[in-house]
């Protein structure tokens, strides 16, 4: 008779945990991009649970079965580990969190977990919701928060409105983000963390990270780092002393634009100042399994699988990305049309300096094209158009291969006007604060050949000397609003 019980789960659930334990910590030796081609799915598990899939599954699946009624209590009970719903855990999600959380903590012997969610804003919410909690015994108590101006429009918008607004708890705005006397200044008894996002989006803010980090840790407090522009390809905060990085997987690690999602990566043991000692052991892992179970917004699989295949090629990606982005720049540096180009890159930036301390392409050292340790600043840049807000919109219309949309880390190269699209709901006050000119224009460069890209370039900026360029379009035949629109 086969044994059964709750305990006979739970010794099994441990003899499980061993062999993956000893799974990651094998692949976690290997270079970095051997951990984001193979992650953390193992051949072994292929040929004993998969049919022998070299790639791992997508688990199309809301929930799991259990063999019987002690297996399920100590599923739910979380004593053993479980899919038991789709929008808690899943197979195909742990692959793609696994890897993402290896990449992040990445040349440092530190553990690490994540939690990947249904969108960057999604992973925004989840990483600073746990510390926005007054102290047990007072509820009246005014907590706050301490975070760059220069983010992006969303997360301006979900700290604004959603948090300062509506729920009364008050974001304390670093205007001057290197300044660490800026910093240290806006921290008090009650603030719950410092957040930071660097490189910024569209600005190219930056800062000594880690001197806001030793800062952070002094008061007690976690720092939270937005690196999504960077990517554990360029920049891995959790390796310097961070706490929790949160990262829009919707932008450069899925390049293709296939899927949308996001990611919360956190150390173990994190510093906080809130007392919840099961929160402070395992962050991403407490958030999943709890406030995320509760709220509803961790990924699909099949987003999380989408994602997973973009991950492979992260590092070579972002070298090829950043090569390129570097060239356009230094194009546009010198072009009469343009009164400033915002890249860390280029040496006259105020932030090159700081932004060269710590974005470097990881493992070029190892890397037989380089056999060295090389600087890549990334894919995202702006650029000032000369003769004010109009000028720009029609440079702007007269690209025809660059694309005009509100999306970055694309293998195609994508432009817009943040001050009437991304950024447009903060406002003009905001807008200043974040340094977003109505004459910027935010160009993500993609994979195609910079020379072509510099073309598309010059024919936008040409219409400043009066050429003209009719922009042509195939007739709507589909439905949708736009079409409709159109046609009126």
């Amino acid at each position: 008779m086969k044994p059964t019980g709750k305990t006979f789960y739970e010794e099994a659930a441990q003899r499980s945990l061993a062999w993956h334990t000893e799974n990651i910590r094998n692949i976690k030796s290997k270079r970095f991009d051997t951990i984001a081609v193979h992650g953390i799915y193992s051949m072994q598990e292929a040929l004993d649970f998969n049919q022998g899939s070299i790639i791992e599954p997508i688990y199309m699946s809301s929930s799991q079965a259990y063999r019987d009624a002690d297996e399920m209590e100590a599923a739910l009970g979380y004593t053993i580990p479980t899919w038991c719903y789709s929008r808690i855990a899943n197979p195909s999600v742990y692959y793609l969190e696994g890897v993402l959380a290896l990449l992040e903590g990445y040349g440092a012997d530190i553990e690490t977990s994540c939690c990947a969610t249904s969108s960057g804003m999604g992973a925004i919410q989840s990483a600073v919701d746990p510390f926005l909690v007054t102290d047990r015994g007072n509820p009246g108590q005014k907590i706050n928060f301490v975070a760059t101006s220069q983010v992006y429009g969303g997360t301006f918008q979900q700290f604004a409105v959603r948090k300062h607004q509506e729920k009364n708890i008050e974001w304390r705005k670093v205007i001057h983000s290197n300044n660490i006397e800026e910093w240290a200044s806006l921290i008090d008894d009650n603030t719950r963390f410092l957040y930071g996002e660097l490189p910024s989006n569209p600005g190219q803010a930056f800062f000594d990270l880690q001197a806001v980090i030793e800062l952070a840790h002094a008061h007690g407090i976690p720092m939270i780092v937005d690196a999504t522009v960077a990517t554990p390809a360029l920049m891995r905060p959790l390796a310097l002393g961070a706490d929790i990085v949160v990262q829009s997987i919707t932008k450069t690690i899925t390049s293709s634009g296939f899927g949308i999602g996001g990611a919360v990566i956190a150390r173990k043991n994190i510093v906080s100042n809130v007392d919840n000692d099961e929160m402070k052991a395992d962050f991403a892992a407490y958030i999943k399994l709890l406030p995320n179970r509760d709220n509803g917004p961790n990924i699909s699989p099949f987003n999380a699988i989408l994602a997973l295949n973009d991950v492979r090629n992260l590092r070579t990606k972002m070298d090829r990305f950043s090569r390129n982005t570097m060239i356009v720049a230094e194009y546009l540096a010198q072009h009469k049309h343009i009164e400033q180009v915002d890249y860390l890159g280029l040496e006259d930036h105020p932030l090159h300096t700081i932004a060269k301390k710590y974005l470097k392409l990881v493992d070029s050292e190892h890397d037989p094209l380089y056999n060295k340790a090389v600087n890549r600043y990334g894919h995202l840049m702006s650029f000032r158009v000369k003769g004010g807000a109009q000028a720009a919109r029609d440079v702007f219309d007269a690209f025809s291969m660059i694309w005009r949309a509100t999306d970055l880390g694309r293998i195609k190269s994508v432009a817009t006007i943040p001050a009437i699209s991304t950024h447009s709901q903060q406002g003009e006050e905001g807008r200043k604060l974040a340094d977003i000119p109505p004459n910027l224009i935010r160009l993500c460069v993609g994979g195609e050949h910079p020379d072509d890209i510099i073309a598309d370039l010059d024919r936008g900026l040409s219409v400043l000397d009066g050429k003209k360029f009719q922009m042509t379009f195939p007739e709507y035949s589909a439905g949708g609003a736009s079409s409709a629109i159109l046609k009126k």
